[in-house]
């Protein structure tokens, strides 16, 4: 009998030892193995290189500047928060000259950001459908859930969504399912604006962006989905997501018809000069010891969190007397803005304050609490002010709010 000669650091494997990788297809149907060819067999007995590609391991840990250490930037951190408390206000523009730490201030939310539903189904039903429309309302699999009594969805922190830089189209909307495709099925694949549904959506350096992103990304956040439609199917995506975007004013603010889809125009101040000291202390601190700094603020930021999450309770009580409706009714006619979506940014704004306050009531120092943040660049004459001083803060705006109170007296 031959002797077979096996080479040094080798052994022999017998053929159903051989370790081939079995996976099974999403849908459940037959198992298939791993292994392509010959060659790829060798190579996975022999430990040499796979013939295909690892995918990354995304093994990066974001660890985000802590919010309680922002210097300076109170009205943004103010009204960012208030947006996480009334997502009705509408999208929120943080502007403000390159360094001012509008893009730290945005990721320092992740910690703070509320718990959310996350759907199971693939087509983002949830519970809520159910409450509102009736088993009708999902899809038949989840419906038969729901009868069965099965969870149609988890609890989970929200997440921060950030679309990259170039975006391709496929990537925001979503395209054909290749894998389906492949075993003869045909699928929609959600985009960025579905999986950002329940989350809060973020574009950095919004004007670098093409329009049609642009327009695509407002149009969502307003109507609350999108219909996408590729060889010959067609769905609509649920993408009810809070969208919060930066602006860098050296390179210009987004034109005048986008600019009134934000409901919140947060001015991010430079830090003044006596408190640069402090902030350059708190970033070395978190550069040197991220995770540390962020641990020192953990039992803070729990309490935080637990009060956003007592004003977004508190937020479905808050109601706004008739009279002091009026009274900021007058305000806003003084101001002759065109724009429907500034009057209710505004009403919503205020009740949003008035439940971080803790109170059920509005008063009119919520309204004036928030009027720069909404009302401001509303006007052409004020947003061509700013575009020749880069100051945001238009005086007329308190001239209404201080006349309307001599006038209601």
């Amino acid at each position: 009998m031959h002797e077979e000669h096996v080479p040094e650091g080798w052994e022999l494997v017998a053929p159903h030892h051989l370790p081939l990788r079995f996976e099974m297809d999403e849908e459940g149907g037959e198992p298939v193995t791993g292994v392509r060819s010959l060659k790829e067999l060798v190579h996975r007995v022999s430990g040499g290189p796979e013939t295909t590609p690892r995918e990354d391991a995304g093994l990066a840990e974001v660890l985000p500047f802590p919010f309680l250490d922002l210097v300076g930037l109170e009205e943004v951190k103010q009204g960012l928060m208030l947006a996480l408390v009334n997502p009705d206000i509408g999208p929120v523009l943080v502007f403000g000259p390159p360094g001012s730490g509008k893009t730290t201030a945005v990721r320092a939310l992740h910690p703070l950001l509320p718990r959310v539903p996350r759907s199971l189904c693939y087509y983002g039903c949830l519970p809520s459908d159910i409450e509102e429309g009736g088993p009708d309302a999902v899809c038949p699999a989840c419906a038969e859930k729901h009868r069965r009594g099965e969870p149609l969805a988890v609890m989970e922190p929200a997440r921060l969504v950030e679309v990259p830089f170039p975006v391709r189209p496929e990537e925001l909307w979503g395209t054909l399912d290749e894998r389906a495709e492949r075993q003869g099925k045909f699928r929609l694949r959600r985009g960025l604006l579905a999986q950002a549904d329940r989350q809060v959506l973020f574009v950095d350096e919004w004007t670098r962006y093409e329009a049609p992103v642009q327009e695509a990304i407002l149009e969502a956040a307003a109507q609350g989905f999108y219909r996408l439609q590729r060889g010959g199917l067609s769905a609509a995506f649920r993408a009810e997501f809070l969208l919060i975007a930066t602006a860098n004013t050296a390179r210009g603010l987004p034109p005048w018809y986008q600019m009134d889809r934000f409901g919140l125009r947060l001015w991010a101040r430079p830090v003044e000069a006596q408190a640069r000291a402090r902030l350059w202390s708190r970033v070395r601190a978190w550069r040197r010891h991220p995770r540390r700094a962020l641990q020192e603020h953990q039992a803070t930021v729990h309490e935080l969190r637990q009060d956003l999450e007592a004003a977004r309770e508190r937020l479905r009580r808050v109601r706004i007397p008739d009279a002091l409706l009026h009274q900021a009714e007058g305000a806003f006619a003084r101001l002759a803005i065109p724009s429907t979506r500034a009057w209710l940014a505004w009403v919503e704004a205020a009740r949003a304050h008035a439940a971080a306050e803790g109170r059920e009531t509005a008063t009119w120092e919520d309204f004036r609490a928030v009027a720069a943040m909404v009302l401001r660049l509303r006007r052409p004459e004020a947003l061509q002010r700013f575009q020749e001083t880069q100051q945001p803060d238009d005086p007329e705006v308190l001239t209404a709010l201080e006349q309307q109170i001599v006038d209601s007296r």
